[in-house]
């Protein structure tokens, strides 16, 4: 096995054990090498103490150093050197009430959450596993170190983090570790919403989303989102759907807009679509009624999913930024499309430019997670809607005021007072120019300005 460790990785391992300490690469980047994946990130755990890390380089910064932790400055570029620690007893199911510090590799590796976690690597010791993390890596499965049920006792976070390395790896959780999170499910409670938050968008944003499955069979979605356990339960008798509203919900998760390889959106974007997707259909449960067809119908939903989906976000601390867009695109993502270049006008003009691709890639979601049967005439017209939405943008064609080639101040100028009826004409004008484009310009607006305002 070929281990490719960076360059100042390397100079930092080597750079303590010269000067009599152990030394190695830790963790997540150590699994990751063995996947032949690239880490996000080197951890490097150390004998030597803060301070003698410290004596050690010339450029460090005490970043977490009560616990250990000192990053080392090389350049433009900060690694995080720890020293081998124990935790004392843990309180909260979270945050041990004190830590030591031990010259012990194999003490520091046991007290780590999973066995694909707890392997270390330098070049001169070569590769240490001392509890199966390998020998799980090829059986592809998720496994605590030691005693789960005490794993998740200490920190309640790992029975999501399990979930959620299964999902970036493909791998299954061993049958002793998923009893310990049936059984501890409940100490999630204890866990901030930050952290339940990170969690769960590394899950939506992983090659499996679908194990979003699996929380709800563990019972971790009972704890941490239970709205979502009650779309789950929920049937959907109508013939454009052959799943349950949670059914429904992990398809369109898995089918949104959301790798890495997805080139069309930015980081940002992918986390806005992943979550508009997870609760776009939140307040459908509420809202079901029969219709004289027999039916399910869910009117409304939308516009009371938006309510939700907010006081969910704030639950789980998002960004404004954030929180904002996804009510937004499922306060939106109903819409029908009139299919006519003045039709996707208007639509841009309510919805926003800024939303469009991605109010078409939640319809395109939405569409895919349904009744294969009913769904190519719908995909047909979304395609529709975007060529000709796609040719509105190509012809610069005005669909708010910004782009209205008239503003307040000219109609102040041309004699009219600053209040709601200037507001009300220069909407009326921009609904003239959404129309017919061909008016938007500044001489023929101020005429029909006049016009309106007599």
């Amino acid at each position: 096995m070929n281990f490719r460790i960076p360059e100042k990785v390397n100079d930092i391992i080597n750079e303590l054990m010269q000067h009599g300490y152990e030394a190695y690469a830790v963790g997540g980047c150590v699994r990751d090498m063995v996947l032949e994946r690239e880490p996000e990130d080197w951890d490097i755990t150390t004998s030597a103490t803060p301070q003698e890390v410290k004596k050690v380089f010339r450029r460090t910064v005490d970043t977490g150093i009560a616990h250990g932790t000192v990053t080392v400055l090389l350049d433009k570029d900060h690694y995080e050197v720890t020293t081998y620690r124990l935790d004392g007893e843990y309180e909260d199911n979270r945050h041990p009430k004190e830590v030591s510090f031990t010259s012990s590799l194999s003490e520091d590796l046991k007290r780590r959450d999973f066995t694909i976690n707890a392997m270390a690597y330098n070049e001169k010791e070569g590769f240490i596993d001392l509890f199966g993390g390998m020998e799980d890596i090829k059986k592809s499965i998720i496994r605590c170190v030691g005693s789960a049920e005490e794993r998740f006792d200490e920190d309640a976070l790992r029975m999501l983090r399990a979930v959620r390395f299964s999902a970036q790896l493909g791998f299954s959780i061993e049958e002793e570790t998923m009893k310990a999170i049936r059984a501890k499910v409940d100490h999630l409670n204890n866990i901030s919403a930050e952290r339940i938050r990170v969690e769960l968008t590394k899950l939506l944003l992983s090659e499996h989303p679908d194990r979003l499955r699996m929380l709800y069979e563990v019972g971790i979605t009972g704890v941490i989102l239970p709205e979502f356990d009650i779309m789950m339960t929920t049937q959907q008798k109508n013939i454009h759907h052959i799943y349950t509203v949670g059914e429904h919900t992990i398809q369109a998760v898995s089918e949104i807009a959301g790798k890495i390889k997805d080139k069309g959106f930015d980081p940002r974007e992918r986390v806005i679509l992943k979550w508009t997707m997870l609760l776009h259909d939140i307040e459908k449960p509420s809202t079901i009624t029969i219709g004289k067809d027999g039916q399910n119908h869910f009117y409304e939903h939308q516009e009371k999913g938006a309510i939700t989906a907010k006081n969910i976000l704030k639950r789980l601390k998002f960004d404004n930024d954030t929180l904002d867009a996804v009510v937004h695109l499922i306060r939106w993502h109903d819409y029908r499309f009139v299919l006519t270049p003045a039709g996707m006008r208007k639509a841009a003009s309510k919805i926003g430019k800024e939303y469009m691709q991605l109010l078409f890639e939640v319809n395109r979601a939405d569409t895919s997670a349904k009744n294969p049967e009913h769904t190519k005439e719908k995909q047909d017209q979304l395609a529709e809607a975007r060529r000709l939405y796609e040719e509105v943008i190509a012809k610069e064609e005005c669909v708010n005021l910004k782009e209205l080639n008239i503003n307040g101040k000219d109609l102040i100028a041309q004699g009219l007072k600053p209040g709601r009826e200037l507001g009300e004409i220069l909407n009326q004008l921009l609904e003239a120019v959404i129309e017919n484009p061909k008016l938007n310009h500044k001489e023929t607006l101020l005429a029909m300005s006049r016009e309106l305002s007599h």
